[in-house]
């Protein structure tokens, strides 16, 4: 059984960062390589933190892992050093750890018991063990193609290759579907590829699991857009004609723009993704960014991940300043039990390690225009104090302005990263006759199917925007009624149903 009185022995230990010097001097993995003997060490200590709760929040889907990750065991695993076992029990439930270890914000250690007090000395580092759990799976040569033993001819596309498509993927053609998965972009991944910047993530991390997947006999097309016209696309009579079913994993990528604010047409005021991609591309040798900060004053708009992987790209480019500016008030460093109680996501200042790195942030502060010189180029902005708040009867978050000061500063490249409405407008949904919500997603029944016959949406195309933890749990979800819905019956399993939703306050 687990130590009960782990963490009153051991303190937490976040794994150790390289000095920023150098991690601002290339694109390299923000977190040090140690030592697999001293990395392993470690790693057995802060499991050992891990009581086996008799009620494991961590793992369940409303306040936790969404996943359904089978914590307390594989932590178990590792302080007793059976790596081969906490790998097995890792991926029962998690086909992609090393995305998640990496990625992942980590509901779980919200949610974990040694949450509820700051005198427990904080959760069990979950995202650290499950990071070393699938490291040491590859090192050990875990990590094996599993290959399905009976065919059943039946023929699957998955459009997306993102981590949802991905997930849906593996576990179809482990079932033993013949499963394509189509790609618009020339490399497969989705925003792991070319929205998740290398510093966090790698991509020679994806492009392993990526052989994985092929060596399993799951098959990819890349540059072709479904749906679409242009040379290469494949068109949506030829996908109903070809597969028995379809999975739509295609994405939120349309980004929220803010078309008001006076000097938007600016020339340097961009959408996030305008940055992140073509960055990611010359991280891949495709030569140098169309958009660079090098040499310029970078303002960010928006206070969330996409915004803390621009400000990182813009520091490691050689930005001079790089701004975030975030409309709300700073959060609390520590959960405050009357908004956020536990377990459900606390509402706490993150600090990402772009944060630590250079630059600064300012919060409750609002863009009142951008300020142009003579050539139609972005060069300054005027900021303006604001409080948000919140229509009682209709919900609607409206941003005032608080007194009259104005504020100019400067910025030569400005990059908008404030959410995203949804999926983008493409032929593929006319084809098949499927809008959009008012929110700008794809909706689907208790089954996971559209109102398209035999068709299926997962992901961020379904959910909106949101962790990759719920992709993949979507993916694995949506794989299971497929296989129902092509042989009657399915022992895939199935995490989560298509309404559920985080625990939180409202």
């Amino acid at each position: 059984m687990a130590d009960p009185s782990g963490f009153l022995k051991n303190q937490r230990k976040d794994a150790p960062k390289r000095a920023k010097e150098d991690r601002l001097a290339d694109w390299h993995e923000v977190y040090a390589d140690i030592e697999p003997a001293e990395r392993d060490k470690q790693v057995r200590t802060q499991a050992s933190r891990c009581m086996d709760c008799g009620i494991p929040f961590c793992h369940s889907d409303s306040a936790g892992c969404p996943l359904g990750n089978l914590i307390p065991e594989w932590n178990d695993l590792v302080r007793v050093g059976d790596w081969a076992a906490a790998s097995e029990r890792l991926h029962a439930t998690n086909n992609f750890p090393e995305f998640t270890g990496r990625l992942c914000p980590a509901p779980c250690e919200s949610a974990c018991v040694l949450s509820i007090s700051p005198m427990s000395g904080g959760p069990v580092a979950i995202k650290r063990v499950e990071e070393a759990i699938a490291d040491v799976s590859w090192e050990k040569d875990l990590v094996r193609p599993r290959q399905a033993a009976v065919s059943s001819g039946k023929r699957v596309a998955v459009v997306g290759s993102g981590p949802a498509g991905l997930a849906a993927a593996q576990q179809l053609t482990r079932a033993g579907h013949e499963v394509t998965v189509y790609e618009r972009d020339d490399r497969l991944g989705g925003l792991l590829r070319y929205g998740i910047p290398e510093f966090k993530m790698e991509k020679k991390i994806l492009d392993r699991r990526l052989a994985q997947l092929r060596a399993e006999g799951t098959r990819f097309v890349t540059g072709c857009e479904v749906g679409g016209a242009k040379p290469g696309a494949l068109s949506v009579e030829t996908l109903r004609a070809t597969f028995d079913a379809v999975v739509l994993a295609v994405g939120a990528l349309r980004g929220r723009d803010a078309p008001d604010i006076p000097g938007r047409s600016l020339s340097g005021v961009h959408l996030a993704m305008e940055h992140l991609v073509p960055a990611n591309k010359e991280c891949e040798g495709d030569g140098p960014t169309s958009i660079s900060a090098e040499g310029k004053h970078v303002l960010i708009i928006g206070g969330g991940d996409t915004g803390a992987d621009c400000y990182g790209t813009a520091t490691r480019q050689g930005a001079l300043s790089v701004t975030q500016l975030d409309q709300y008030p700073q959060p609390p460093d520590a959960r405050d039990e009357e908004i956020s109680p536990w377990p459900v996501w606390p509402w706490v200042l993150r600090t990402y390690p772009a944060h630590e790195e250079a630059g600064e942030r300012r919060f409750a502060l609002a863009v009142e225009e951008f300020v142009g010189d003579e050539s139609g180029a972005v060069r300054s902005v005027r900021l303006r104090e604001v409080v948000v708040r919140k229509d009682p009867a209709t919900g609607v978050r409206e941003v005032t302005p608080v007194g009259d000061h104005v504020e100019v500063i400067p910025a030569d490249l400005v990059l908008l990263a404030i959410g995203f409405e949804g999926v983008d407008h493409m032929p593929l949904l006319d084809g098949l006759g499927l809008s959009p919500t008012r929110r700008g997603t794809l909706s689907c029944g208790s089954d996971w199917q559209t109102p398209a016959e035999g068709v299926f949406v997962c992901g961020d195309a379904h959910r909106g925007a949101s962790l990759v933890v719920w992709a993949i749990a979507e993916g694995r979800s949506v794989a299971g009624a497929v296989d129902a819905f092509l042989t009657g019956h399915s022992d895939l399993p199935s995490p989560v149903h298509p309404t559920a939703l985080p625990l939180a306050v409202v």
